[in-house]
């Protein structure tokens, strides 16, 4: 692209103002032009400053009302003195905004965006970005089919901004928000990415089933929408803990989940110790039961023991028998409340769940696992640690295998969970499956998905480890605080991330974007979205279904 091409294309931008002053720490400030209104500047806007040697695109942090005559803000204009406003505004009186630049690039490049290393001079003019800045620095989604259209910028409505997928599933992403801000309709947006253009097998553990066959919505003319099992139909499979709720809501399912005694460990018990109101003392008595009984045996045989057996149990092994007892009376209670789903082990016929979630997901199918009416956190986080647990040893062994060369390389595995605090607390995360799985990055191509209204309440360590994060609007400034955890100008994005709208709007932050960026998050299954998912209520034509068949998906 040549000088005058670049001088050409800055034409077409609308200029919004200049720089007056700024740093490489502290941002830069821009004197908004007379004509604009400081009403129409919004905090995270995307802008472009035209340095004299290179491009800063920017982002707007904070709008500021300024005066050059210090008196007239002791003796302002008269209510009803409008000459008077209009003559002083934009000249006496203006609004300077702030500016962060993220990304640099030589005027005239082709090459790739760049960390910036300086700062634009004086009087720079800046613009408001066009889709063609969009484009360069989000990609585009008709080129390649590694970036993935979930929403559009700040007063750009006809300008997708996309997530790079491959870099996305690499590690494990957060979706943040308080309750009511769209959490769950992003979160169906992203899966819908990674199943369409096929970067990666997801499990969603679904606490509400509001993922597999359709969700609810707060619309009285339209209470549903279709879940990813009506999007996808031969690439999803629903798996329900409660099948008589998905009979109830028409929904239909693939297997029935049933999980025996036998795979519960005192890892699974530890992380329940909250729900189930367990002293450490008592938890640690699990422990000897698995050296009398075994690990898959130590459950059951501790539901069935008699007041003589636990005597003659403590008495051998030096266990505090209150402990005991309280230990057997909390299990007691939890095997009461998992009674739907949770079987002895000569209940327990047909095929493992785990086993059948593994050959769908190593077939390249993705599983969404539903909860129907167990979805109190006790029964949530009791299933989703046994699954993940054994779903995660498989993957290292496929893993393994792989590395020795005797086996493929597994599919990327995105398991996503809800009500991430309480499994990756500070206090569990070391012993629960899903902190082992942050800290591991992609090292067994496992990744986490984790949405949460509260972000303070995951350990930080494993917060650090969250490689993309998407924003709505949150409250607390802890919250805040956790959600910019190890983020380059947390200070400047603060604001940005108060100033959200309540509804359908994200900041966007971390590996998966090449800089931060507020979005307009798209509307899911609205007309747009179904044409753009392939979604259609017509069966496919012969030559179509031939078109498809000779796709090579290798």
């Amino acid at each position: 692209m040549s000088r005058d091409m670049d001088t050409t294309s800055s034409q077409k931008r609308q200029e919004i103002g200049q720089v007056v002053s700024g740093s490489l720490l502290e941002g830069l400030k821009m004197k908004l032009n007379p004509e604009n209104s400081v009403e129409d500047i919004r905090a995270g806007k995307f802008v472009v400053v035209q340095g004299e040697k290179n491009e800063f695109f920017s982002m707007i942090t904070d709008v500021i009302l300024e005066t050059s005559a210090k008196g007239l803000l002791e003796n302002p204009p008269q209510r009803d003195d409008a000459l008077l406003k209009l003559a002083v505004s934009g000249t006496t009186t203006y609004g300077t905004v702030q500016l962060r630049p993220m990304l640099m690039l030589p005027i005239g490049s082709q090459e790739d965006m760049r960390p910036v290393k300086t700062i634009p001079g004086h009087f720079s003019l800046v613009y408001s970005a066009d889709s063609q800045d969009v484009n360069r620095i989000f990609g585009d989604e008709r080129v390649d089919n590694k970036f993935f259209h979930i929403g559009t910028p700040i007063d750009m409505d006809d300008t997708p901004v996309c997530l790079n997928l491959e870099r996305f599933v690499e590690r494990s992403n957060g979706i943040f928000g308080k309750s009511g801000t769209g959490k769950t309709f992003l979160t169906r947006i992203v899966l819908c990415g990674i199943i369409k253009n096929r970067k990666a097998v997801n499990l969603v553990f679904d606490m509400h089933s509001e993922y597999g066959w359709e969700g609810n919505v707060e619309d009285t003319q339209r209470p549903k929408v279709r879940g990813l099992k009506q999007y996808f139909q031969d690439s999803v499979a629903v798996f329900t803990l409660d099948p008589n709720s998905s009979k109830r809501r028409g929904a239909p399912v693939d297997f029935e989940v049933r999980i025996p005694y036998s795979q519960i460990t005192p890892e699974d018990i530890v992380l329940l110790q909250e729900e189930l109101n367990l002293t450490p003392t008592t938890l640690e008595t699990c422990y000897p039961l698995v050296t009398k009984f075994g690990d898959t045996k130590w459950f059951n045989e501790l539901l069935s023991m008699s007041m003589e057996d636990i005597k003659d149990f403590c008495a051998q092994y030096n266990v505090h028998q209150r402990s005991l007892e309280a230990l057997q009376r909390k299990l007691n209670v939890l095997a009461k409340s998992c009674s739907g789903f949770l079987t002895k082990d000569e209940d327990e016929k047909g095929t493992d769940a785990v086993s059948s979630i593994i050959s769908y997901l190593t077939d390249g199918k993705h599983v969404v696992i539903e909860f129907g009416q167990h979805s109190r956190p006790l029964e949530y986080m009791l299933v989703a640690n046994i699954l993940t647990r054994r779903i995660h040893e498989t993957y290292v062994r496929l893993t393994e295998e792989w590395m020795g060369e005797r086996g493929p390389k597994p599919i990327p595995l995105v398991i996503t969970i809800e009500e991430a605090h309480k499994f990756l607390s500070p206090a569990l995360s070391r012993q629960t499956i899903f902190g082992t799985i942050a800290r591991e990055m992609r090292k067994y191509n496992v990744t986490l998905l984790v949405v949460d209204q509260r972000p303070s309440g995951i350990d930080p360590e494993v917060l650090s480890q969250v490689g993309t994060r998407i924003t709505c609007l949150l409250n607390e400034e802890r919250d805040i605080d956790a959600v910019l955890t190890g983020v380059s100008n947390a200070q400047s994005l603060r604001g940005v991330l108060a100033s959200l709208d309540s509804k359908q709007q994200a900041l966007v932050i971390g590996h998966a974007v090449p800089m931060p960026v507020v979005i307009q998050t798209r509307t899911y299954d609205d007309e747009l979205f179904r044409k753009s998912m392939g979604y259609r209520t017509e069966p496919p034509t012969r030559d179509e279904m031939e078109r498809e068949i000779s796709i090579d998906y290798s």
